[in-house]
């Protein structure tokens, strides 16, 4: 299995290359050259799997056995899994009015990130320790991905990440998981712009070839590829769990809604789909619509600018995955997705050719939801459940709840069982449950972080980020 850039200008690479790369250097994102199809008796076969055992089946379908051998895969998926609170470490809650919400956030920060940065930090630390290499991560985050990234690394010896926050734009218990970890690898940046603004400085960072290499720099937001492969396996367990049953001809459909920002789950969806899971998508997103946009219109366009909401770790108006998707529908067509992303890096502005919006439209389904919409679904889901969603859990239960019942699906003439994804706690969110009128239910470990010490690294408008990001950089490898 090797891994090209979406763009083309990048000899492919193996899984390990993947992994410790951010985007490709030509400015793409790498993806499998080949997508694994699967057969109705492989897809029965793992139906009564558990989701470690199912992350584990499709990892090693990407991961070669050449270079991480199936029983040491086996192990360090086990142990990225070993610190989550729940003993399935995913749940489904079976609901009300046929809600299904799969909730993947048992890890330790109540966020579904969790899930594959537990993983992608333990396949690092299998090559690093081969390789007695070290490595420098920067990540940019609307919220989840910065706390989930320090828990899969900290305390490392051979790791030092770096982590730019948007002040203000996160809620104050996101904000705490990452500045109270108080670890000698782990530097954490609060920086006066909202989520897009700090990817800008990551961005021009690894596009510096030479200073990427010399300090080995590498991501962990979902441009790096190891986290979507983990992902797909929501799409599979989800399935499983919801489909009525696996014994008919025709593998029955399910519609899995999926809340949605920077696209890296939407992703793994797609993959899923094409690698012959039976399944509907449903992108949900917030006011920041841009996908749904896309999705509905073809208009991949930035709006004039990002939108604070009650969901705010989907307040991203550049959605960076979507390169991924075009790609894939595109029949991975290289030179056309360099053409138009290069076309959208310069005036932000993109329409998509007729026949890839087509591909598009047929692939995803899409809803956006305001605010009120989501005030408005927790509200309904606790009065009629008891169970509190988060403010992005409850965008996808916005689309639920303005469905008919069950809906019929003319080609297998029977309605189709709905799942929405859940990516985080509602603990996490405590101004959003009190803006719908509920109580906060906060675990002890939640509540506890108010009282820790914390640190952090303010970054100022007008200062030149990248600038402070090269020199911290250079400070820490000098220690080495």
């Amino acid at each position: 299995m090797e891994y090209v850039s979406t763009r083309g200008g990048t000899r492919a690479v193996d899984f390990e290359g993947a992994l410790f790369s951010g985007y490709a250097p030509d400015g793409g994102l790498f993806m499998p050259q080949h997508i694994p199809s699967l057969d109705r008796d492989t897809l029965r076969s793992w139906s009564s799997l558990s989701y470690p055992e199912l992350v584990k089946e499709l990892c090693s379908l990407f991961v070669p056995a050449e270079l991480v051998p199936r029983n040491a895969l086996d192990e360090l998926i086990d142990r990225a899994f070993s610190r989550f609170r729940h003993k399935n470490v995913v749940h489904l809650s079976r609901l009300k009015d046929g809600l299904n919400i799969l909730e993947l956030w048992h890890g330790v920060t109540y966020a579904f990130k969790d899930l594959s940065l537990s993983c992608t930090g333990q396949f690092l630390q299998y090559f690093l320790e081969k390789k007695q290499k070290h490595v420098n991560i920067l990540v940019g985050t609307s919220g989840d991905t910065g706390s989930s990234a320090i828990e899969s690394v900290r305390g490392q010896k051979n790791v030092d990440i770096f982590v730019l926050l948007p002040k203000g734009f996160c809620t104050q218990i996101q904000e705490l998981q990452m500045t109270t970890v108080i670890e000698d690898n782990v530097h954490v940046f609060a920086a006066h712009g909202n989520s897009d603004e700090i990817d800008e400085p990551i961005k021009e960072l690894f596009a510096d070839v030479d200073f990427a290499g010399k300090y080995n720099l590498m991501s962990l937001n979902s441009v790096n590829w190891s986290r979507i492969m983990v992902q797909i396996a929501h799409y599979f367990y989800a399935y499983f769990q919801c489909a009525p049953s696996l014994d008919t001809t025709q593998l029955p459909m399910v519609e899995i809604v999926v809340p949605t920002g920077g696209g890296g789950n939407i992703t793994a969806g797609c993959i899923a789909q094409k690698m012959g899971l039976p399944i509907r998508l449903i992108t949900v997103v917030n006011s920041n619509d841009i996908i749904h946009r896309t999705v509905q219109h073809g208009d991949f366009s930035l709006a004039e600018r990002v939108k604070a909401t009650l969901a705010s770790a989907m307040d991203i108006q550049e959605p960076y995955n979507v390169e991924r998707i075009l790609w894939l529908l595109s029949g991975s067509d290289s030179h056309l997705i360099k053409t138009l992303m290069e076309q959208f890096n310069i005036s932000k502005r993109l329409k998509l050719p007729e026949d890839l919006h087509r591909k598009l439209s047929e692939t995803l389904g899409s809803c956006s939801a305001s605010d009120q919409d989501i005030v408005r679904a927790m509200r309904r889901c606790w009065e009629e459940n008891q169970y509190l969603l988060c403010p992005h859990s409850a965008v996808a239960a916005h689309y639920h709840y303005s469905q008919p019942h069950s809906f019929l699906c003319l080609s297998f003439l029977s309605s189709i069982p709905r799942c929405c994804l859940a990516p985080a706690s509602s603990a996490k969110f405590q101004d959003a449950v009190l803006r719908a009128g509920l109580v906060p239910q906060i675990p002890p470990e939640i509540s506890a972080l108010t009282a820790m010490e914390s640190r952090s690294t303010p970054l100022e408008q007008g200062q030149d980020w990248a600038q402070v990001l090269r020199g911290r950089i250079e400070a820490v490898a000098q220690q080495w």
